[in-house]
């Protein structure tokens, strides 16, 4: 048994099986996510969200995969009565992207599914999550780095009813320097064009008890590493997306996602701090509102 304080995780995504009643919780796991090679990505089982048991290997690369490291930001859907893991992988040429992975129970074992990444090859794109829109339509999520645009930017694209395959072409979302909270990240220029960067990670459709479509996302603010919230005004996942003024987190955590929990509640994770190997998985109450959530603090 663990308590969360010593699971060093980044991304946490925290699943809840209702038939199970248990939780699970995934994330990037290596004890170093940014370098070569990589060992894949481990979960851990909860009853109370307070006693974890693990970790259990959730993936681990095949001997003839094509990405050997820099494994990042997994999150586990069931759809269609299967689990599907989306996860960030990076290529040897230095491009990264989403894979699917599949697999029978929801702590795996994941074995890869789509072909290839459901994200642009020859774009630098991370953090893919699934959204099923209310026509039943998949889509891929996405960030596009701001090492290839100096603008990190969010797109959406559908997918094939599989999930092995796209359909179309990627829509524009937004940028990162669209939402008032953002800042240029500290210490990076864009060396093309001398610009500032501004980054975009981890984007998270949630629709309220409302319908109200709503997208948590993390980016830099005046408290380092944060977390805010788009809203779609059509309610659709091609928007137009409007940002809040403010961050839902503000200080050193983000790369989140809303949780219903057992009792029907709303539960916040994120990361924090934002330095390895510190990373800690943080849950917080959120108070459902018919447009929004609200951190229950006290």
């Amino acid at each position: 048994m663990a308590t969360l304080a010593e699971i060093q995780i980044r991304d946490p995504f925290l699943l809840h099986v209702e038939e199970e009643s248990r939780y699970y919780l995934f994330g990037s796991t290596d004890p170093n996510i940014w370098r070569d090679p990589g060992i894949g990505f481990d979960t851990w089982t909860s009853t109370d969200l307070e006693n974890w048991e693990g970790p259990v290997p959730a993936f681990r690369p095949p001997e003839d995969f094509w990405s050997r490291g820099q494994y990042w930001a997994p999150e586990v859907h069931r759809y269609r009565d299967r689990w599907y893991m989306f996860a960030t992988f990076t290529s040897p040429d230095g491009f990264r992207g989403t894979q699917v992975l599949v697999a029978d129970e929801p702590a795996g074992p994941y074995r890869p599914w789509s072909d290839g990444t459901v994200t642009p090859r020859k774009w630098q794109c991370l953090d893919g999550t699934l959204h099923v829109d209310d026509d039943g339509n998949p889509w891929v999520v996405f960030c596009q780095e701001w090492s290839q645009v100096h603008d990190g930017a969010i797109w959406a694209r559908r997918l094939t009813p599989d999930l092995t395959d796209v359909e179309g072409t990627p829509v524009f979302l937004f940028n990162a320097s669209d939402a008032p909270w953002t800042r240029p990240m500290t210490g990076q220029r864009f060396a093309q064009y001398d610009l500032p960067v501004y980054v975009t990670d981890g984007p998270f459709l949630f629709r309220l008890r409302s319908g109200h479509l709503m997208m948590l996302w993390s980016s830099f603010g005046d408290g380092g590493y944060a977390m805010g919230v788009a809203h779609s005004t059509s309610g659709h996942v091609t928007g137009p997306w409007v940002q809040e003024d403010g961050a839902l987190w503000s200080r050193d955590g983000g790369h989140g996602m809303i949780a219903r929990l057992a009792d029907g509640s709303l539960a916040l994770t994120l990361h924090r701090p934002n330095t390895t190997p510190d990373e800690r998985a943080v849950f917080r109450p959120l108070e459902e509102l018919e447009d929004g959530v609200r951190i229950v603090t006290g």
